[in-house]
């Protein structure tokens, strides 16, 4: 999964979103953290879903017992940067409370459908995030 999200990343870079944009109806941006361990800054492909002015994106690991990495950095350090149409944004991020993500879920299940999928493989409650900008 890491290296696919790495291929991603750089055919995305290399296109600037033209040729990987998304998957299936869910669109792409591009999510910069600092690492929780290392403190070294990544980026990592993520889908998301526009709400409103924020964006929705899912800690899914493709169905993995394990967080990915870009959670546990967001977790540490919630303040990140996105790229979404060739635009940056500064972002704080926030964990969305099991109430709100039953609102949520559906939609992303319609923009992807595999995410239900990914639930069914783990055991852990797959968080979603807000991605709010920064003023």
């Amino acid at each position: 999964i890491r290296l696919i999200g790495r291929l991603h990343a750089w055919l995305w870079r290399l296109t600037r979103g033209r040729l990987i944009a998304g998957i299936g109806a869910a669109p792409l941006l591009l999510l910069t953290t600092k690492g929780h361990k290392t403190g070294r800054v990544r980026t990592t492909p993520v889908l998301y879903l526009d709400d409103g002015r924020d964006f929705i994106v899912v800690a899914s690991f493709g169905g993995n017992d394990m967080h990915p990495a870009w959670y546990l950095n967001l977790k540490q350090y919630p303040e990140a940067e996105v790229v979404i149409r060739g635009e940056h944004r500064r972002v704080i991020a926030r964990e969305i409370s099991i109430e709100e993500k039953k609102i949520i879920w559906p939609r992303l299940v319609k923009s992807y459908p595999q995410f239900d999928i990914y639930q069914q493989r783990t055991s852990r409650e797959i968080p979603l995030l807000r991605l709010t900008a920064m003023s």
